[in-house]
C-alpha cells in the first residue's frame, strides 16, 4: 500500500449490510472528515474474517462486497479501502496495525470505530488501546456507543436472522432502508418463458436470501426501476418477472428491492392453476392493475 499524503478520518470494519448502527458511525466520519478538512476513508475485509480464521465456518453474509462498497460510496465516503484478509494478516499486533497501516500509510488524524470494535491478533485490541495508541502516534480517537432499535442492540447477526424467518419490515427498520438481493442473471430451464411469463433467474452475490414464497418487489437496472414479482423456490432459486419489460439481460446485476410478501410458495395440480395464480401474483405485484390471464400452453412437463 502506497502512502497517502492528505491527512485522513478513518474507520475500520467488516460493515456488513451498512446498516444503522455502521451509518452512524460513518457520518461521525464524514463529520470529522468536513470540520477537520480531512478525507474521509473506510478500511474493510475480505472475506469475512471469521471464514478465513474457522475452516468452513458459514456467514451468511447480508450483502456482497460490490454491494457494500456501494453503499459506503453513496454514503458520501471519499475512499474505501478493501484489505484481504488472510491467517498471515490476522498474526498482526494491534499496535502494529494502527503505526505501519493506519498512522504511516493513511497519515491518519481521526479514528472512529464502534465502542465494542476489536482488532488485531485474537481480538486484543480494543477501545481502551487505540486511546492510549490516539497519544502515541498523534490522532484523536471516537468511539461510537451500538444502536438500539426496538430494546436490542442493532447488529449484521440480528438482521441476518430476521430476514432468514421473513421478518422483511423489523429488517428494513434496522436496515434504514429496503431489504434487496444484488444478483447476476443467469440462464434457467425457461419454463416461465413456456408458462407465457418469462423470468430473470438471479444468482445472488450473497448468501442471506428471504424465506420461500412470493414477493411484490423493484427491480433496479442502472438509474431504472421496474415492478416485478419474485418466486424464491424451497431450493433458493431465485427468479423475477419484470413487468413491461422484454429484453436480453443474460449476465447482467440486478437488484431486487422487496416490498412484499404476496403469499407462500406452493405446488399446483395443472399448468392452468399454476398459469391463474402466476397472473394473479403479477396483478398484486403491480398494486391491483390488471394482468391479462395468458392462455393455456401445453407442454411435456409431467
Amino acid at each position: 500500500m502506497k502512502k497517502i499524503s492528505y491527512p485522513t478520518a478513518v474507520t475500520i470494519g467488516i460493515f456488513d449490510g451498512v446498516h444503522k448502527g455502521h451509518q452512524k458511525i460513518l457520518q461521525k466520519v464524514l463529520y470529522e472528515a468536513w470540520k477537520n478538512r480531512l478525507k474521509s476513508v473506510v478500511v474493510t475485509f475480505d472475506p469475512h474474517p471469521v471464514k478465513v480464521l474457522q475452516h468452513g465456518a458459514q456467514i451468511p453474509l447480508l450483502i456482497s462486497l460490490d454491494h457494500r462498497i456501494r453503499l459506503i460510496k453513496k454514503m458520501g465516503m471519499d475512499y474505501c479501502l478493501v484489505k484481504k484478509f488472510t491467517k498471515e494478516f490476522s498474526k498482526l499486533c494491534p499496535e502494529e496495525f494502527i503505526k505501519d497501516i493506519l498512522a504511516d500509510k493513511l497519515n491518519l488524524k481521526v479514528l472512529v470505530t464502534g465502542e465494542n470494535f476489536l482488532f488485531g491478533f485474537k481480538e486484543k485490541g480494543c477501545s481502551k488501546l487505540l486511546k492510549k495508541l490516539s497519544r502515541i502516534y498523534n490522532f484523536k480517537y471516537c468511539s461510537i456507543p451500538p444502536l438500539k432499535i426496538e430494546g436490542e442492540y442493532v447488529s449484521s447477526t440480528r438482521i441476518r436472522k430476521l430476514i432468514e424467518k421473513g421478518r422483511l419490515e423489523l429488517a428494513e427498520k434496522l436496515l434504514g432502508r429496503p431489504v434487496t438481493i444484488l444478483g447476476t442473471v443467469v440462464k434457467g430451464k425457461s419454463l416461465g418463458r413456456e408458462l407465457g411469463f418469462p423470468t430473470a433467474n438471479i444468482d445472488p452475490h450473497h448468501e442471506s436470501i428471504p424465506p420461500a414464497g412470493v414477493y411484490s418487489v423493484d427491480v433496479a437496472m442502472g438509474k431504472k426501476i421496474y415492478r416485478g414479482a419474485l418466486n424464491i423456490s424451497l431450493h433458493k432459486i431465485v427468479e423475477v418477472y419484470i413487468l413491461n419489460f422484454n429484453k436480453d439481460i443474460y449476465g447482467r446485476d440486478i437488484e431486487v428491492i422487496f416490498k412484499q410478501k404476496i403469499r407462500n410458495e406452493k405446488k399446483f395440480k395443472t399448468l392452468e392453476a399454476l398459469q391463474r395464480q402466476i397472473s394473479l401474483d403479477i396483478q398484486q405485484a403491480n398494486d391491483g392493475s390488471p394482468t391479462p390471464i395468458i392462455p393455456i400452453i401445453h407442454l411435456n412437463l409431467l
